[in-house]
């Protein structure tokens, strides 16, 4: 059989690609170097070659004709022309592919020698962060070393770096968590990663190895607040060492694989001043609110899911005085209040037996006993509802709460629902005498659409006429001024020239407004 038969038989048993992978794979295990671009064709005649016995390919008989024309001599073999431009990127793509995996086996492989070496010391409470960080990038640079297989020198800082976090943080979203400018981290799965910058989302150049590697990444995060995550209990809400909240969902719950919501909150919270340079509301705003928690008023943040309320609650915490008594209640604790006579609780699921459970509504009954002179709960959600309502109508005023809703008017509808789902069987018209009652002042948050977070309300609740609660809104957010070209709205929270009913319960408090707060601001 000649070598032009012999050619024709390699291609249709393995076919051209196959003989460009062994020729790779083979460079590979020699000299660890990429080799160069070669022709398929190329590579079918070494293979050829190797076949006859080595025979140099000075020795085959050169084609006549140049490509375009003419007819080769009987037996011999055509010089194939240069690779096309469309194939160069396939065979960048296989080099960079094969390489990747060989990063990714690496990476495996050392994460289970340093397992191996370090073992119970990764889990030692008593060691400090910095010594547990040291420690193991030393024992993470031994076993790099010992490889058999070499690395360049960005692959092994990328392999440090990434087992680092792997060990000591949240894996591959580790660096998403340091970068000040990401506001909130979604996983939808372990190859599908998310951010939000500046109120905008984008796909985030991060993945998870399998499902199996991002379970463990929820486990770590979980397991450190005493909390848990499976089958029988598929739904969890935690929160980092840093107070950023977390919300994981697995399945059979999450169809596509395990869910991670981590929305972020800054180590030096926000200030009122922060909030006035965002614009997310005026300096007569910010002045009304200080004399309003000063003055002992009741007061609900309402807003959409990430419009900001937290952050709004944390600033009207600041103006709180230092010598009350504060008693903060949430579902995962989040709130960075500054004051030094603060009790801090939150709530704890049921455990693996159903038993346990430790309620919102529970911690509002019980920090009744516990002398407070100010009660904050981070979301009302539930029938604890009727439990802040209560504590703000016994003598428990300036109390805050959040609570979600699309205004107002809307605020107190779900007020009413929430302790509806008490289980009591209340006359709507006496839930509305005790809301109305109860709070004096909504302030509702929005968040626009080009990511900007603005109280776009500053509403007073004033009294029943009727069957209907009637409110007064005191400043109020003016978008007749449209948005600017790229999107931004330009906008303002304008005060409506109306006084509230409630600077008498006010002055109660020894605390004065002045008169032109409310004054009409002129455009």
């Amino acid at each position: 059989m000649n070598l032009a038969e012999r050619l024709a038989a390699a291609r249709e048993s393995r076919g051209d690609v196959d003989l460009q992978q062994d020729e790779f794979l083979q460079s590979q295990e020699t000299d660890h170097t990429i080799p160069d671009p070669v022709s398929p064709v190329d590579s079918a005649v070494a293979a050829a070659e190797a076949a006859r016995g080595g025979k140099r390919r000075a020795d085959v008989p050169a084609a006549t004709g140049n490509g375009t024309g003419g007819s080769a001599q009987p037996g011999s073999v055509p010089r194939p022309s240069a690779p096309s431009a469309p194939e160069a990127p396939m065979r960048r793509g296989f080099i960079n592919t094969a390489q990747s995996d060989r990063i990714e086996e690496l990476k495996s492989s050392v994460h289970v020698q340093l397992l191996q070496q370090m073992g119970p010391r990764l889990y030692d409470s008593d060691m400090d962060q910095n010594e547990l960080d040291s420690e193991v990038r030393k024992v993470l640079a031994d076993v790099l070393g010992s490889q058999d297989r070499p690395l360049s020198s960005s692959d092994r800082a990328r392999v440090t770096q990434e087992i680092s976090d792997d060990i000591l943080g949240y894996g591959p979203i580790e660096p998403f968590l340091r970068d000040p400018d990401v506001s909130e981290v979604m996983v939808n799965g372990y190859n599908s990663v998310w951010l939000e910058k500046s109120g905008k989302l984008m796909p985030a150049d991060a993945h998870f190895t399998d499902e199996a590697h991002l379970r463990r990444t929820i486990d770590k995060i979980v397991s450190r607040i005493g909390r848990r995550v499976d089958e029988s209990s598929p739904m969890v809400d935690a929160r980092l060492p840093d107070g950023s909240r977390v919300n994981a969902v697995v399945p059979p719950l999450a169809v596509d694989g395990s869910a991670l919501t981590i929305r972020k909150f800054a180590t030096d919270p926000l200030t009122v001043q922060n909030l006035i340079e965002f614009g997310s509301l005026s300096p007569r705003t910010a002045e009304f609110l200080d004399a309003c928690v000063r003055g002992r008023l009741n007061i609900i943040v309402s807003g959409s899911t990430g419009a900001g309320k937290t952050t709004t609650l944390n600033v009207l915490s600041s103006f709180i005085p230092g010598d009350e008594r504060i008693v903060t209640i949430e579902d995962a604790a989040e709130l960075q209040l500054k004051q030094e006579h603060v009790v801090r609780l939150e709530s704890r699921p049921a455990n693996i037996e159903g038993k346990g459970a430790v309620t919102i509504r529970d911690l509002v009954k019980n920090s009744l006993r516990m002398r407070p002179d100010r009660i904050i709960v981070g979301e009302v959600r539930d029938s604890s509802a009727l439990d802040m309502l209560q504590a703000m109508n016994t003598g428990h005023d300036g109390s805050i709460c959040t609570l979600h809703s699309n205004g107002p008017r809307d605020t107190l509808a779900r007020m009413e629902t929430m302790v509806l789902m008490a289980g009591m069987d209340l006359p709507v018209r006496a839930i509305r005498e005790q809301v109305a009652s109860a709070v004096d002042l909504i302030v509702h948050q929005t968040r626009f659409k080009d990511g900007s977070r603005r109280i776009t309300h500053v509403t007073e609740v004033e009294k029943m006429e009727g069957d209907v609660i009637t409110l007064q809104d005191i400043f109020l957010w003016d978008g007749t001024r449209g948005f600017d070209g790229e999107g931004r709205t330009l906008g303002r929270l304008a005060s409506t020239g109306l006084r509230p009913k409630f600077l008498e319960k006010m002055a109660y408090a020894n605390t004065t407004v002045d008169p032109l707060i409310f004054a009409p601001e002129r455009s």
